[in-house]
């Protein structure tokens, strides 16, 4: 099975040349941090997409990546791996590493293709990482937010139990694809962005949750970043920090309604 790209010539260049073009000027000046883990966010490139770059810049070099992302759509499975076939983009096909994704899957996750149908989440990750690491293999996990209950928080620490526990002494990176807090004043949205992020730099996914639920958050991918920090705190990696933060005030000049927009690493 062949996936192709959903907002290829929305959210970013439907063209190779031009989405080539559009990715290096993004990864200008960019440094390498070497971490395990990210999170990157999903937006337009004209609006994320330097973010983004740093995000996915700051990996450690891998052969295969486990892409959480938010499942916007709501359908299919509520922990979704798409467990083989490829997905299209401009700069080529990427093949999902079907070995790993027969590993991951368990009691939680169940292979299901009808969740990344139409989500963007996933796909807006691949081309930086073509971009910065050429060839790879990648599993697409989606996951659909629901609410910040203590089921779905024991399922997201379980889930990157496993992760981490399957991936442990390999070549793998895992990237959280996320935005933050979403049309709200910029201040405001850096002010509960804030609160948020704390807890990331804690490790503390309980922590997180009951946060983003008093503070009436928005950040879209919360689900899976709770899974990374599983992953992060379960593969022993003690800090969390942030990369870069950029808001689509940035682009557009208006910054009295933003998207913000983290790269977190752990390592």
């Amino acid at each position: 099975m062949i996936r192709k790209p959903v907002v290829a010539g929305m959210f970013y260049p439907f063209g190779k040349e031009a989405l080539e073009r559009m990715l290096s000027k993004l990864f200008e000046g960019v440094r390498n941090d070497g971490c395990l883990c990210v999170v990157s966010p999903h937006a337009g490139y004209e609006y994320s997409g330097r973010t983004a770059a740093y995000a996915i810049s700051s990996l450690k070099p891998a052969k295969t990546f486990v892409i959480l992302g938010p499942n916007h759509n709501v359908l299919g499975s509520e922990f979704s791996v798409m467990g083989s076939g490829k997905w299209d983009t401009p700069m080529g096909t990427v093949e999902i590493d079907s070995a790993l994704a027969k590993e991951l899957k368990c009691e939680i996750l169940e292979e299901d293709d009808l969740a990344h149908a139409h989500e963007h989440s996933i796909e807006v990750q691949l081309p930086f990482l073509q971009h910065r690491f050429g060839n790879f293999r990648f599993v697409p996990i989606s996951i659909a937010n629901v609410a910040y209950t203590d089921e779905f928080l024991e399922k997201c620490i379980s889930l990157g139990m496993h992760i981490a526990k399957t991936i442990r002494g390999r070549q793998i990176g895992v990237i959280a694809s996320s935005d933050f807090s979403h049309y709200l004043p910029a201040k405001v949205a850096a002010s509960k962005d804030a609160k948020a992020i704390e807890m990331i730099k804690r490790f503390d996914a309980k922590g997180l949750f009951r946060t983003l639920e008093n503070i009436d958050a928005s950040v879209c991918g919360y689900g899976p970043i709770a899974v990374a920090m599983s992953v992060a705190k379960a593969m022993g990696l003690k800090e969390a920090k942030v990369i870069n933060h950029t808001n689509s005030g940035d682009t557009t000049g208006d910054f009295s309604s933003v998207v913000a927009y983290y790269a977190i690493g752990f390592r």
